[in-house]
């Protein structure tokens, strides 16, 4: 037999393209050719895998190998299909059978060592999706592809392991005919593993390094305080404006310890984000904590919306999606990366264009920004102590564009503490606490919009706003006003009424009234006011 095929999958961004791996050994000089559209670092993988062959025991014949891969229209990169061209090499030389409906996912070392590899879990439900039943990956991977469900997995430490359970004679206790095991690094009497996929709900959460920052540390505040739980119960965007050390960071913080745990579907697309862009690391279970991703003010855009050379890397506002993004000392960052954060606020997705390709990573995320007043910080009260001009003022508040600031549904005054506040002898609430309201909150939530395919008042739009969930015009009266007299946009017309029903989820009410529509106008006109003053 001179051609041999298997499978594997890349991946662009964080989506998986099942890819077919044909070989064929001609009747010519030796030589090793790699079609398909593969990068400088697949092609790379020509020296690994005859190394990795032949300290297998398995050479590779010294004849023309042809590999191909499919579809060839497909840009392909990376080392995750070592593997499969080397089971499809070994097909084709008649040394192993079965290979063609099998996925392969590993990067082979050249002594034959199974590496593990990134994105394991978007490959494996990719591969799922497209039908494939069966994945073999590294024993480092195992734990992560075994994460989906209703596939089977086999791991394996060596590719002699692999080449035993496809060999020939199917007799796998024998091991691979011409071999000798003694030969090899690895224990030959070891053979691959196997792992059915469980559902995600049946994962366990995965073990944090510490317990989140409690609520019952911020000591007064209690508009502060309100606006994050508002915010958390609704998916909102935030904004806490204030004077150096009144808590805005300390508030930030502590959004994720008052948002509800991830579901199974978006367990798993958060913890596929991880599984490409987050630390290097196994992943053993899904992600069910929201992230936080707080990246410093001197990040460069690439940073955080994405970015690269060739196909671009996921950024900050992916790597939060289902989370929060918090930007400490938002002014301070450039003017160009926070306005190239209005798309993906409105969109949930960001789409980067290169010139090998375009990719579009999901990026749904709250977002929650904390700024000073002034480049001083002194410019509350009444501004006595503020050494800054007013051009200073404005020009630093400027680079808070007028379009993003439209974005944010709650716009926040942090006042500083009192020492009343400093004496309490009882902290405030808890996160449990909080929380709990968030669930009640989300709760009716997911009844109210279940018809719409919606999860959260923070994703409700306008046409629902305007049909089905209109409110009565005399609870509106004052929200009309503000529209026809040209202080709010339409923009944030709708983000009134969207923070509108959440507070009304809060207290438990049917409909916002005419008190859940001030409070929400309130909630965002404060900082607005403040920078148009």
């Amino acid at each position: 037999m001179s051609m041999g095929r298997a499978r594997s999958v890349v991946l662009v961004g964080v989506q998986g393209h099942l890819i077919d791996v044909e070989a064929d050994i001609g009747q010519s000089l030796p030589a090793f050719i790699l079609l398909g559209l593969p990068d400088a670092s697949l092609r790379e993988s020509q020296d690994r895998i005859r190394s990795a062959a032949k300290n297998s025991g398995l050479d590779l014949p010294s004849r023309r190998l042809t590999v191909n891969l499919l579809p060839a229209s497909l840009p392909k990169s990376g080392s995750a299909l070592d593997l499969a061209i080397l089971m499809s090499a070994w097909a084709a030389d008649g040394l192993v059978a079965g290979t063609d409906e099998v996925v392969f996912l590993a990067e082979l070392g050249l002594d034959g060592r199974l590496r593990p590899v990134r994105g394991v879990l978007p490959a494996v439900a990719a591969a799922a999706r497209a039908g494939a039943v069966r994945v073999v990956v590294s024993r480092q991977n195992a734990a992560e592809a075994a994460l989906v469900p209703g596939i089977e997995v086999w791991a394996a430490s060596h590719a002699y392991e692999v080449a035993q359970g496809f060999a020939v004679s199917g007799r796998r206790d024998r091991g691979v005919a011409g071999v000798d095991p003694r030969r090899l690094p690895v224990d030959p009497d070891v053979v691959m593993d196997r792992h059915t996929g469980s559902a995600a709900a049946d994962q366990d959460v995965e073990p944090g390094p510490e317990a989140l920052p409690d609520l019952a540390e911020v000591r007064g505040q209690p508009q502060a305080r309100f606006a994050l739980e508002a915010a958390a119960a609704g998916g909102h965007h935030l904004l806490l404006m204030g004077a150096p050390g009144a808590g805005k960071t300390m508030l930030a913080e502590r959004l994720p310890g008052v948002l509800p745990p991830l579901g199974d579907d978006e367990a798993m697309e958060v913890t596929a984000i991880g599984s490409v862009a987050g630390p290097t690391g196994p992943v053993t279970a899904l992600t069910r904590r929201p992230p936080f991703e707080a990246p410093h003010h001197s990040a460069s855009t690439a940073a955080i919306v994405g970015g690269g050379s060739r196909l671009p890397r996921p950024g900050a506002v992916t790597r939060s999606h289902r989370g929060v993004l918090f930007l400490d000392e938002a002014p301070e960052f450039q003017r160009s990366t926070l306005d190239a954060l209005r798309q993906p606020l409105e969109t949930g997705a960001v789409t980067l264009h290169r010139s090998a390709g375009t990719v579009t990573y999901p990026a749904r995320f709250q977002l929650v920004m904390a700024a000073n007043p002034c480049p001083c910080g002194m410019a509350v009260g009444t501004g006595r102590d503020c050494t800054c001009t007013v051009l200073q003022r404005r020009s630093y508040l400027a680079r808070l564009s007028g379009p993003l600031l439209d974005r944010i549904d709650l716009q926040v005054q942090v006042e500083r503490p009192r020492s009343a506040a400093m004496a309490l002898a009882e902290p405030g609430e808890s996160s449990a606490e909080v929380l709990r309201r968030v669930m009640g909150a989300r709760g009716a939530q997911r009844e109210r919009l279940a018809p719409w395919g919606l999860r959260t008042n923070g994703d409700l739009p306008l046409r629902l706003l305007t049909g089905p969930l209109r409110l009565t015009p005399a609870s509106t009266r004052a929200l009309d006003a503000s529209l026809d007299r040209a202080v709010l946009s339409l923009r944030g017309y709708v983000r009134v009424l969207r923070l509108a029903w959440t507070l009304a989820d809060l207290a438990g009410q049917s409909c916002p009234g005419t008190e859940e529509v001030d409070a929400a106008m309130q909630l965002r006109q404060t900082a607005e006011e403040r920078r148009a003053a």
